[in-house]
């Protein structure tokens, strides 16, 4: 088991993303992960999401169309959904 709180909460989009690409990896493989965040954004990479709120449950939904963060650094997308585009 790997617990991970906030594992993206001070990088950038593309590191955040090949660290879910790793996360997803190690899940395929049987590891259970339990990652914390506050990114809708990141949530998306799993499987499951359990919302809380005042340290109760208050939502446990299965992610059905769960994003693929390998495919996303391999095609050289590795932004999650809604995550600002680069400015310069």
């Amino acid at each position: 088991m790997l617990l991970a709180d906030e594992p993206t909460g001070n990088l950038d989009s593309r590191t955040s993303v090949e660290i879910m690409a790793i996360f997803q990896q190690l899940n395929e493989r049987g590891i259970t992960i339990i990652m914390v965040t506050h990114e809708q954004d990141i949530a998306a990479y799993a499987k499951r999401n359990v919302i809380m709120r005042d340290g109760l449950i208050r939502e446990d939904q299965l992610v059905t169309q769960r994003m693929n963060a390998a495919a996303q650094v391999q095609d050289g997308r590795a932004r999650p959904p809604g995550a600002p585009s680069d400015m310069m």
